[in-house]
Formats: C-alpha cells, sequence, structure tokens
C-alpha cells in the first residue's frame, strides 16, 4: 500500500454515551484525516460479555461483524475514557473479543491511541491500554499523545472541538497514516 488516500482506519470509542467526548475525538479526527482516508466507526455496543463458550459455539453475529472490520481495516484508532485510573469494561471486552488467536485482526496491527478526561487527561487508561495492545504485538503509535484533559472546557454543545484539540487530533492522523505507510512497508520487506 502505497498511497494513504486508499487506506481505511477501524476507529473504536470506549465509551457508550451519546454525548460521549471520546466518540467525538474520533468523528472530529474522521475529518481532519489526511485526504482520502476513510476513517469508519466500528460500534461496540451490541457485543455480548466474553465468554469462551460462547466462542467454542460459533462466534456471535456482532463479534464477528467486528472482527471483519478490524481485519480490512489498514490500521486502528482508540479512543477511550478513563475509568477508575484504567479503560472500561466496554472496551477491554471489545479488545478481548478481538483478541482472540488463530488469526487475530489485532495482530500487528498499525494502532493509534487518544482520550478525553478528566484532570489526568486519561493517562493511566492509555498506558494500561498500551499494556493490553501488547499481547497481539500491535504497532502503537508513540507520539504525539493526544490526552485531552478537562474536556469538558474543549468542546461546544455540538460536540466540536475547540483550535487546540482539533490540531493535536490532526497532527495524531498524519502521524497515524505514516505509521500505517511504514509498517507496510517493514511487512512487505520482511
Amino acid at each position: 500500500m502505497t498511497d494513504p488516500a486508499t487506506l481505511n482506519i477501524v476507529a473504536i470509542s470506549g465509551s457508550l454515551r451519546v454525548g460521549s467526548f471520546n466518540t467525538a475525538l474520533l468523528r472530529h479526527a474522521a475529518t481532519v484525516a489526511p485526504g482520502g482516508v476513510h476513517v469508519r466507526l466500528a460500534p461496540i455496543h451490541e457485543l455480548p460479555h466474553f465468554d469462551s463458550d460462547l466462542e467454542t459455539r460459533g462466534l456471535p453475529i456482532t463479534v464477528q461483524a467486528l472482527r471483519d472490520q478490524v481485519a480490512l481495516a489498514d490500521g486502528l484508532l482508540i479512543a477511550s475514557p478513563e475509568y477508575n485510573f484504567s479503560v472500561p469494561g466496554v472496551l477491554k471486552n471489545a479488545i478481548d473479543w478481538l483478541s482472540r488467536r488463530p488469526d487475530s485482526p489485532l495482530d500487528e496491527k498499525p494502532t493509534a491511541i487518544l482520550g478525553a478526561g478528566g484532570r489526568s487527561g486519561t493517562a493511566r487508561a492509555q498506558r494500561h491500554l498500551r499494556e493490553i495492545l501488547t499481547h497481539n504485538d500491535m504497532r502503537v503509535l508513540s507520539k504525539p499523545e493526544v490526552l485531552v484533559k478537562g474536556a469538558w472546557i474543549h468542546f461546544d454543545e455540538d460536540l466540536r472541538p475547540d483550535a487546540e484539540t482539533s490540531e493535536a487530533v490532526a497532527k495524531l492522523m498524519t502521524s497515524l497514516v505514516s505509521h500505517i505507510m511504514s509498517s507496510n512497508a517493514r511487512t512487505r520487506a520482511s
């Protein structure tokens, strides 16, 4: 893959709230992504709790749909709030379903993370998320970091981010596209 205009990025929000700042970040990322890059929000609302008995009987339709979306994506963008100094259970549940082997769609997937939250701006949640994603050797972008502190002051009533947040998300998207391109080049070379 040499043309960033052909890249498809799947975005996953760790928040189920309709008025989620994290989901708003992902929607905004789609508007500031480099030209032609497609960002698609993948729903996780309908995923059942991970249960290996369910897996043994056959993946639920919602799980298979998410796995298929991620498998076809060139990269992932994950936005997470911070709950009790970590990632929300719904996000961990989605990752649990996606991480299962053989043929996990997360294996070595180029990924960027960001988050909007309280005083720490999701720093602890992002650190935990990075640890979780090492299970599948995911290629997580280290910089730039997008940690929106005091999220409520950085979004308007229509959940549009302020200029500072918008610029940070745009830089992250440019870096993610470069990260995907270099990851693809390394994969082809090996």
